[in-house]
């Protein structure tokens, strides 16, 4: 087991010395009130392991919406209204077992839970953080049984004090394998956090790894073998290989400000169903659509609806925004001396014109964030 934790350690903080601190230790999925105006929700705080629980928010809104009992076909918002605390712990159990098979390249997936039991031998080679050494690995080959099993363990997951989002993390590493992570991750990317203002941070690669199964470092289309003046690089840099089911949106005003902003692929901008995990200024949001033809019908790109939650407690309504692709560019009817920037032009506007360049976007009488 020791080498086990190690490795565990190694592929997360790229050492064995490093632990997760308070703010991840109490971060769980913990839901909005059910039957209420954001009863699908989460509450997601701003810290380092909110873009895991902005991912999991993505994958419940798509069971919701789109692969949980609506048989109608037909969906509309209020099937995110309606949810019963019962519905919401399914809705997190498919949820989680999803994002897990994939990185088990849907064949198999594996999930943590804490015992009591201490399953490690003291090593000055390892600092021990009285959790992760308590942590029993459960395998799965069938799909089914391994959700029957996360649902029957689901207040592991949605308690305070459970460590549920440590715990998924664990799974999620374990389901892809350690072998696999090294084989997906390159010369950019040695491990799956990285340090950030005293907190640390989810990189890229464990984000494409919740959204696409397999955790590439880039967000581009692809592997890369050569640089930008064609020579051969001595290892390829990974991209995303796969278009999966959510998608992946980014704008930052400070990197766009002193560098350049990660062009965002289109595996990762055009995903099969229209619900985006979106990093905007090094927060999350999940933006999405209700109509599954949304992507599939360039027509239904004219005019249509948005819906934005950010996971944030201030957030008391899922915020609708109309996007218009095609009546005037958004740039019209703004002085360009006119005041701030930020004020001008929100960065979640920003954000959705790096998929659909020149919208124009409606509030319907929210006051713009970000």
């Amino acid at each position: 087991m020791n080498v086990y934790l190690q490795n565990l350690r190694k592929i997360l903080f790229g050492n064995t010395f490093h632990i997760f601190n308070y703010e991840w230790k109490k971060s769980y999925f913990k839901f909005r009130e059910p039957f209420s105006d954001l009863s699908y929700a989460l509450k997601a705080e701003r810290v380092g392991s909110s873009a895991i629980q902005m991912a999991v928010q993505a994958n419940i809104i798509r069971y919701l919406l789109f692969t949980g009992s609506n048989e109608t076909g037909t969906v509309c918002l209020q099937d995110l209204y309606d949810v019963s605390q019962k519905k919401q712990e399914e809705a997190l159990a498919a949820a989680l077992t999803d994002i897990l098979w994939s990185a088990g390249d849907l064949q198999s997936g594996s999930v943590c839970l804490v015992s009591t039991d201490s399953y490690f031998t003291p090593s000055t080679e390892y600092k021990v953080d009285n959790f992760t050494e308590r942590v029993q690995l459960f395998k799965f080959i069938e799909k089914e049984i391994m959700q029957k099993f996360i649902y029957e363990h689901i207040q592991c997951f949605k308690e305070e004090g459970s460590h549920g989002v440590i715990l998924f993390l664990y799974s999620l590493i374990f389901s892809r394998t350690i072998d696999r992570l090294r084989e997906d991750l390159d010369s950019t990317t040695p491990h799956l956090l990285h340090s950030s203002l005293g907190n640390f941070v989810c990189r890229q690669a464990l984000l494409n790894l919740m959204l696409t199964g397999r955790a590439s470092p880039n967000v581009f289309n692809g592997n890369i073998q050569y640089d930008d003046q064609g020579s051969p690089l001595p290892l390829p840099l990974h991209g995303v290989l796969i278009r999966s089911d959510v998608g992946y949106l980014h704008w930052n005003r400070e990197v766009l400000q002193h560098g350049k902003l990660p062009m965002v692929g289109s595996m990762l901008k055009t995903p099969k169903l229209p619900i985006w995990l979106c990093n905007i200024n090094g927060t999350y949001s999940v933006l999405f659509s209700i109509n599954s033809s949304l992507l599939s019908d360039w027509k239904m790109e004219h005019l249509f609806d948005l819906y934005l939650y950010n996971g944030q407690p201030a957030q008391n309504h899922t915020v609708i925004l109309t996007i218009d692709t095609h009546s005037h560019h958004w740039e019209e009817g703004h002085d360009k001396g006119d005041g701030d920037l930020e004020k001008r032009f929100p960065s979640v506007e920003m954000t959705i014109r790096t998929k659909w360049e020149g919208a124009a976007i409606d509030w319907n009488g929210t006051v713009p964030f970000f």
